[in-house]
């Protein structure tokens, strides 16, 4: 059987499409996990429908003996887990083998957080006297202003921010909308940025506010290497990721007293605890200062 096409995942695949609003990319990757899986089961002459939880044991400590790291093996084991729900929903299967599993154990990965004074440094880098540096820092502005996810960013539409209001409306994970404000840096950059740079780009009338060479919504990609380069400018050494400025938002919020429930709803996460992260990131800072600061650290 075909794991990776027109497989027995197909309906579950549209079921997760259709109940909660996955994106084609979070498809994607169950997908290949899921086939990852069925490729397993074939080893044992078996399909990943009549898997027990022996057997996925096993297939778990064949993922940590090729040095697989605990956090893939976590999202791999989640959409199985998803899939034996699905089958049990529709009278395919009886028992849910993920229930008797205990998963590999992870530890709090916090994020990096560059510095308020990096950040600066990171808007301050492009060169707003061209169009590309000038649509750059007005990207890097609203992301820092609003916090937004990167592909929440390159999805933007004019439609979606109301300048006069400084808000900016998102449609994010699950198709969920919420109203983020934008301050008043981000809101003159996006003014500026709209009057004397977008007419320049393809589709100079179209409804994207940042697009990428033939007028379509920008890459993820594209963006990513948009950050390398100007970080580079920049002279920051730190490692970045595709989420360092949304990582920098929430916690420069959280160091300067946000409330984290507030917080909570400008990220967009589902459950607080997710947000919780970001008082862990506080914590460490100050630990770093208070052993470079007191006398008795």
């Amino acid at each position: 059987m075909d794991y990776c096409a027109g497989s027995v995942f197909d309906a579950y695949l549209d079921a997760l499409y259709l109940e909660r609003g996955l994106s084609e990319t979070t498809l994607h990757a169950y997908r290949i996990d899921l086939a990852g899986v069925g490729v397993y089961a074939k080893s044992l002459g078996q399909t990943i429908e009549t898997l027990s939880d022996a057997d996925i044991n096993g297939f778990i400590g064949s993922l940590l003996s090729d040095g697989l790291r605990t956090t893939s093996i976590q999202r791999k084991l989640s959409a199985l887990h998803g899939f034996y729900k699905y089958q049990i929903r529709l009278g395919q299967r009886n028992d849910d083998p993920m229930a008797r599993i205990r998963r590999p154990s992870k530890g709090r990965l916090l994020p990096k957080i560059l510095s308020e004074g990096d950040i600066s440094k990171l808007l301050e880098a492009p060169n707003t006297e061209t169009r590309i540096g000038l649509r750059d820092r007005t990207m890097l502005e609203v992301l820092y202003a609003s916090g937004l996810r990167v592909s929440e960013l390159c999805r933007l539409e004019r439609s979606n921010i109301s300048l006069e209001q400084g808000v900016v409306r998102v449609l994010g994970k699950g198709s969920k909308e919420r109203l983020v404000p934008l301050g008043d840096a981000a809101r003159a950059w996006l003014q500026r940025y709209l009057k004397d740079a977008r007419p320049g780009f393809a589709d100079p009338r179209g409804p994207v506010i940042f697009p990428g060479r033939s007028g379509a919504s920008m890459t993820r990609q594209t963006f990513w290497h948009r950050v390398k380069y100007v970080a580079r400018l920049a002279g920051i050494k730190t490692d970045l990721s595709p989420h360092t400025l949304r990582h920098a938002f929430a916690t420069h919020l959280v160091n300067n007293g946000a409330d984290l429930r507030v917080v909570q709803l400008l990220l967009g996460h589902e459950d607080l605890s997710t947000t919780q992260i970001y008082t862990h990131v506080a914590r460490e800072r100050m630990k770093q200062l208070h052993i470079v600061h007191h006398p008795r650290a």
